[in-house]
């Protein structure tokens, strides 16, 4: 599976290569591309607990962070206008997930010593679209 990243915007997306395996109820996620692996246990329990050390009291207040922003911007300095981009998803019900095990080439690379992992979740089947860009004026 290959995933492109938005044209309409200077963030630099890049294609990447994602391996998805399912075996004995675990998923395994990986990219050698962009360095990372990570397998979750595939359950429908909502009584997995929160990884170890996660700044959040529950799964309802991790959920709150569970998601892309609804906007994206990009900035036209030369004439003053900032592109404005809504993302629009529907039925979005993020499952908690528990992570087995993780490794993430950017967080070793950056060496974020304090880095926990505060959450995980899975989504699926969700139909997601982004609205007609509207160009506003810099004030």
């Amino acid at each position: 599976m290959e995933f492109l990243g938005n044209i309409f915007t200077h963030y630099n997306y890049t294609t990447t290569d994602i391996n998805n395996n399912s075996r004995d109820g675990i998923i395994e996620i990986n990219s050698k591309k962009s360095g990372f692996n990570i397998k979750i246990e595939d359950t429908d329990n909502d009584n997995i607990a929160l990884p170890a050390g996660s700044p959040f009291a529950d799964w309802k207040e991790a959920r709150k962070f569970a998601g892309p922003l609804p906007f994206t911007f990009t900035y036209n300095a030369a004439d003053k206008e900032v592109l404005v981009i809504e993302g629009v998803r529907e039925d979005w019900k993020p499952a908690p997930v528990k992570v087995i095990e993780y490794d993430f080439s950017f967080i070793n690379n950056y060496n974020f010593k304090d880095a926990v992992l505060a959450n995980a979740f899975i989504i699926r089947n969700i139909p997601y679209h982004w609205k007609k860009g509207k160009i506003e004026a810099w004030k």
